[in-house]
């Protein structure tokens, strides 16, 4: 689970008003002696060319400015604010303490608006933003994180059942599914019943609506978010949207009358809507239904999406480098027949491998976007009132000074050297990091390691593959297929 989404699109929040009529060549004005950040200039049609660049390549988009310009380069005009791409770690360091006087966030992530609605804690900065992440955080720690282990298992063993020897499976759709009935479990506490179906099988066709770069497009382009007819993709989008947004409203309900006429729920339901149900602001107010629904929607799609991609990647990585999978297998073998999840948990080299595949291609490319509120001096270089500041997660993931041969996918890296916060952030940092990163890298542990125990398998077309765009995210192509060579009983 990411976000952080980025926490889920920390590098596109303000894309669309972006000027970029020229590229400011400093930070602060043009007649500073502090360091210089260049970036790339561009207006019109190459403006609009460089724009479907991001969008449909933004590995390359960034490789190719960081070659020119070096790993922090900006983009904007005179007039407007520039964005800056802070590949320096140092820099981003800094930027990880700044608070919410010093800059703004949440508002600025606008993109996530038709997804997320207006009070999802990704839109929320200052108070508002802490009261609800300190609601939110409890079920994603401690003995309640713990509590899910098992489940990982079962659910991953369900989504599978059906594999048989020979078979060619589609990767997505049966990881996707498991990540999303961990975080359905852990939100509303639903395993079974006909709303969780039609909720899966909902938000399932929603997230695949934007799997392709194309359809993706439409989250970055404002105008083209108009209902052009029934069959038009902004009106599919808009239905699914309603479908989903009427099974979560109708379990709302439903469990606000269960919670009213039973103090025994109150007491013995521990999932993430019950808690937030019987919370109460300072005022003692409760939340409003939309509050809570935009809560639950961001979760949903926050807590399964990211990942589910970060798990293909995971069983990409292992399946094309015959060595790694030799080394994790000896290792999974170690704990016999059974093995217990928590102890799955523990093993170094697996835990080592899934760092990996968050660095090598992380699914988020940047974190959330810093606006200043005020001058500030970050690392050396001065920035003014309204720069944004994005640290670019991709780009500090493929530094060779902090990661010799990046390019190189290689596990033995995060068993030979502790990797600090601003050098290692495939969750963010600071008061935006994600809050489920501790669930999500259980589940890409357990359900790896339970497919692993379960079955051989192997890429049906075994290649180099390059991240695509999948909505806000980076995520191996929806057409990398797995074959069933065996199954163990």
């Amino acid at each position: 689970m990411s976000p952080s989404p980025a926490e889920m699109a920390a590098q596109n929040s303000d894309l669309s008003d972006l000027s970029e009529e020229r590229s400011d060549r400093i930070a602060n004005s043009p007649e500073s002696d502090s360091p210089k950040i260049d970036g790339p200039k561009a207006k019109g049609l190459r403006r609009l060319l460089r724009i479907l660049h991001l969008i449909l390549q933004p590995t390359s988009y960034m490789d190719k400015n960081v070659q020119r310009y070096g790993p922090t380069f900006q983009i904007g005009a005179e007039s407007g604010s520039p964005l800056v791409y802070v590949g320096d770690p140092e820099m981003v360091r800094e930027i990880f303490k700044l608070d919410a006087s010093t800059a703004e966030t949440g508002a600025r992530n606008r993109v996530l608006r038709p997804m997320v609605g207006d009070h999802s804690i990704l839109l929320l900065d200052g108070d508002p933003h802490q009261r609800q992440r300190k609601l939110l955080m409890p079920p994603f720690h401690g003995d309640r994180l713990r509590s899910y282990g098992e489940l990982i298992c079962d659910i991953t063993r369900q989504v599978s059942a059906d594999w048989q020897v020979g078979q060619s499976i589609l990767a997505r759709p049966p990881i996707q599914a498991l990540t999303l009935g961990v975080i359905l479990q852990a939100v509303f506490g639903l395993r079974e019943g006909p709303r969780l179906s039609k909720l899966q099988q909902q938000m399932g066709t929603l997230l695949d609506f934007f799997s392709y770069p194309i359809s993706a497009s439409f989250l970055f382009f404002p105008a083209l978010q108009k209902d052009w007819g029934l069959w038009s993709p902004w009106a599919k989008f808009v239905r699914l949207r309603e479908d989903v947004r009427s099974l979560i409203y109708a379990e709302i309900r439903d469990r606000r009358q269960l919670l009213q006429s039973s103090k025994r729920a109150q007491t013995e339901k521990t999932d993430i809507l019950t808690l937030l149900l019987l919370s109460r602001d300072e005022n003692g107010e409760a939340m409003s239904d939309e509050e809570l629904h935009d809560e639950l929607v961001t979760l949903l799609l926050a807590g399964h999406e990211t990942t589910a991609s970060a798990a293909v990647w995971a069983l990409y990585w292992i399946h094309y480098l015959p060595a790694v999978q030799s080394k994790l297998r000896a290792e999974l073998a170690e704990l016999g027949p059974n093995p217990d999840p928590m102890a799955i948990l523990q093993l170094p080299y697996l835990n080592a491998l899934c760092l990996e595949t968050l660095r090598i291609y992380p699914i988020t490319p940047t974190t959330f976007v810093r606006v200043l509120r005020s001058p500030q001096t970050i690392a050396g270089y001065p920035f003014k009132a309204g720069t944004a500041l994005m640290p670019a997660t991709y780009i500090i993931h493929q530094r060779p000074d902090i990661y010799p041969a990046p390019k190189q996918f290689r596990p033995e890296r995060f068993l030979e050297r502790p990797f600090a916060p601003h050098e290692f952030l495939p969750f963010g940092g600071g008061h935006r990091r994600c809050i489920g990163s501790a669930l999500a890298m259980m589940e890409l542990k357990l359900s790896v390691a339970t497919l692993l125990h379960d079955f051989e398998l192997a890429l049906v077309r075994p290649r180099p593959l390059l991240p695509a765009r999948r909505g806000l995210t980076m995520a191996p192509p929806a057409s990398m297929r797995f074959s069933v060579r065996s199954k163990h009983s």
